[in-house]
C-alpha cells in the first residue's frame, strides 16, 4: 500500500477512532485497515494509536501526524478538485440539522464562510435539539452531540462538551458558592425543559455517577433564555459549555462545583453515504470539520471549569 494510501487509511482511523468504523467509511475490509496502520507505524518506527477493548486513541505522535495528514491530504485533494474543475461544479442544496445555540454560536460563520466559497450551493437548516433520523428526515449532515443515534451512519469528530453548573458572580456573591451537588437544594435553580424534562441534575463523584433533584424557581423552554437569567443573578442553571463559552470567558458567568462535573461528551457530524455522498455534502464536510475541530469552545471543554 502506498504511503498517500496509508496516511488516508491513518487520517479515517483518526477521525472515528475505531478501525471498524474507518474499514466501514473506505468501503475496506477491518483486515486490510489494520494491516495499513501496522505498516505506517513499523515504517515510522513509532506507535500512532494506542489499542484497547474500548477502541482506539490517538497517542501524541499519532496526533501531530493527524493534523500533518490532514494539512497534507487537504493539499491534495484540492489540487485534484481544481484539476478537474470541482470546485466551480459543486451545486445544489444540503439540509442540515443541529441544536439552536450550536447553530448561533459556532456554525453559522462557518456556513457563510463555506456559501461565500460554494456560491452555487443552498443550505437549509433546522434546528432540533436530538440528532434526527437523517434517512427518513431527509437530513444530509447533523450535529450529533452525545451517543451516536444510528450505527449505519457516517461520523467523524470535531470537539466536544459537556454539561456545567453556572451563575453570575453576583449571585455567588449573595449566595455563596455550592460546594457539593447536594447543596443545590438550598440554591435558586433554573432549568429548561431543553435540557432534560424532569429536574434532576447528574453529576460524577469520583467513578460513580451522584443524581441530584433541584427544585426549579424558574422553568424555560429554551437553553437561551436560562442562560439570559442566569447571567442577570436569577441563579444557577444547567446547560452545555459551548453554549457559553463566551459568557464565561467575559466573566459574566463563572461554572461550580467543577469537580462533579460529569464526562465529556463527543460532538460529531453524521451523514449517510461516506464515500459516495454527493460531491457537495463531501465538500461540506471537509470544509467545516477543519474549522470546527479549531474552534476553542469545542476543544477546551475543561478550560472554564476552575474559572473565577
Amino acid at each position: 500500500m502506498s504511503r498517500y494510501r496509508q496516511m488516508t487509511v491513518f487520517l479515517a482511523v483518526a477521525e472515528t477512532l475505531s478501525l471498524a468504523a474507518a474499514a466501514k467509511h473506505l468501503h475496506l475490509s477491518s483486515a486490510t485497515v489494520t494491516r495499513a496502520v501496522d505498516a505506517l507505524e513499523n515504517r515510522l518506527g513509532i506507535p500512532l494509536l494506542q489499542r484497547s477493548t474500548q477502541g482506539v486513541t490517538l497517542t501524541a505522535a499519532g496526533e501531530q501526524f493527524r493534523h500533518d495528514s490532514q494539512r497534507i491530504l487537504g493539499e491534495v485533494w484540492a489540487a485534484e478538485a481544481s484539476a478537474r474543475g470541482l470546485h466551480h461544479n459543486v451545486c445544489g442544496r444540503i439540509n442540515l440539522s443541529m441544536p439552536l445555540l450550536f447553530g448561533q454560536f459556532l456554525f453559522t460563520p462557518v456556513l457563510l464562510e463555506y456559501l461565500t466559497q460554494y456560491p452555487q450551493v443552498q443550505i437549509c437548516v433546522q434546528y432540533q435539539e436530538h440528532c434526527p433520523n437523517l434517512h427518513e428526515e431527509g437530513v444530509d449532515v447533523a450535529v450529533a452531540i452525545g451517543p451516536l443515534p444510528d450505527s449505519s451512519l457516517f461520523a467523524i469528530k470535531v470537539g466536544s462538551t459537556r454539561p456545567v453548573i453556572c451563575t453570575s458572580p453576583a449571585y455567588l456573591l449573595a449566595h455563596g458558592e455550592p460546594q457539593h451537588p447536594s447543596e443545590l437544594r438550598t440554591h435558586s435553580i433554573i432549568h429548561t425543559s431543553s435540557d432534560a424534562q424532569t429536574s434532576e441534575w447528574t453529576f460524577r463523584q469520583g467513578d460513580q455517577p451522584l443524581s441530584v433533584r433541584v427544585a426549579p424557581r424558574l422553568r424555560y423552554t429554551t437553553s437561551q433564555a436560562a442562560i439570559i437569567a442566569a447571567c442577570q443573578g436569577a441563579g444557577l442553571a444547567r446547560c452545555m459549555a459551548y453554549q457559553v463559552h463566551e459568557q464565561l470567558g467575559t466573566k459574566q458567568l463563572r461554572s461550580v462545583l467543577a469537580p462533579y462535573a460529569p464526562a465529556d461528551l463527543d460532538i460529531h457530524l453524521v451523514y449517510r453515504e461516506g464515500r459516495r455522498a454527493t460531491e457537495r455534502v463531501r465538500s461540506f464536510i471537509d470544509f467545516v470539520v477543519a474549522r470546527l475541530r479549531q474552534h476553542p469552545a469545542l476543544n477546551e471543554a475543561t478550560l472554564f471549569h476552575s474559572a473565577k
